[in-house]
């Protein structure tokens, strides 16, 4: 073999072996990492989450071929959803998909360079996750599942007419509940409606909370207060007893047992973030992309519970609604 052609030879090789290298080294920076976190399992949030994960994959992001998908639940504990922040900001996550305010809070405490996606956040600013609904110039942007509430209010009086005192019962440590709160306030002093509030800061002190209403007030209305939504069984028993109607923000209560609710479908709000994540994933600043709002709405009625709550639904209402439930 000549000098000449061994070299040539030699440096094909070489260029082929580094070609592959690349290749291969290339293969590996393409998968990318999505850490999702939640404050507490319940429906609501599942749905979000199940949605956001079904629009990466339409969107051709497969898990354990170009991304790796990671989900913890904080069981409702903020302590521990500051640590699942933490530990997904050390693994070098390359986008952090915070479900509600106390781990969008978390999340964005934790890290001013990741990539953090908030979802089902009832008002973003308020929460101190950016500070206008428009391209925040960090690295956070989102989806917010606020509800204007005049439709809500027209909704407990369809439910029970002539209400004119409104219980609520939230948790003081959500500033979602808190902000609704005042708007609740203010929305029903427009119609000579009053608001009694009942606060739950724990899971457990719901069923004590909802009790303090009973007597009070004509109808009981509930927002996407995470700590109530968890626990909701327990103040649909109080409801049913003292034959309380119960109303709801959020849809997936109304199986649970409210009589009806209007509220975001939450399964399309999590698809609407994850377009939000695809984009970053590939190359877009989350800076650049403005905060958005939940876009599809719909009612959901359950009849069932209404009866059991001492209300009969007009036909003519039931027909409106886009569902018509069962309690589970």
């Amino acid at each position: 073999m000549k000098k000449q052609d061994f070299v040539q030879r030699l440096t094909l090789g070489a260029f082929t072996a580094c070609a592959v290298l690349f290749a291969s080294g290339a293969q590996a920076q393409a998968v990318k990492s999505v850490g999702i976190t939640a404050i507490v399992d319940h429906p609501a949030l599942d749905s979000a989450r199940k949605g956001v994960e079904d629009e990466l994959k339409a969107l051709g992001w497969v898990p354990g071929k170009n991304i790796k998908l990671t989900y913890q639940s904080a069981q409702g504990n903020t302590a521990t959803a500051g640590q699942i922040a933490r530990k997904f900001v050390g693994d070098k996550t390359d986008v952090i998909v915070a479900i509600a305010t106390p781990s969008a809070q978390a999340a964005v405490a934790a890290t001013k360079s990741v990539p953090v996606v908030f979802t089902a956040v009832t008002d973003p600013v308020a929460a101190k996750l950016v500070k206008a609904m428009k391209p925040s110039g960090t690295n956070v942007t989102g989806v917010s599942d606020r509800l204007p509430l005049a439709p809500q209010i027209d909704l407990l009086l369809k439910v029970k007419p002539g209400a004119k005192r409104v219980g609520y019962v939230f948790s003081p440590g959500e500033v979602n509940s808190v902000v609704v709160l005042k708007e609740l306030k203010t929305e029903l002093a427009k119609r000579g409606m009053t608001v009694v509030e009942a606060a739950a800061p724990r899971t457990v002190d719901i069923p004590s909370a909802i009790k303090s209403l009973v007597g009070k007030v004509d109808v009981v209305y509930t927002t996407t207060d995470n700590n109530v939504v968890s626990a909701y069984e327990s103040m649909v028993r109080v409801a049913t007893e003292s034959k309380l109607p119960l109303v709801a923000a959020d849809t997936d209560s109304v199986a649970r047992g409210a009589i009806a609710a209007l509220g975001m479908n939450y399964y399309d709000m999590g698809r609407q973030t994850g377009k939000m994540v695809d984009r970053i994933l590939k190359g877009t600043k989350p800076g650049a992309i403005a905060p958005e709002t939940g876009s599809k709405m719909s009612m959901h009625v359950n009849p069932e519970s209404a009866a059991k709550q001492g209300v009969k639904l007009p036909e003519a209402f039931i027909k409106q609604a886009a569902e018509v439930v069962k309690t589970k």
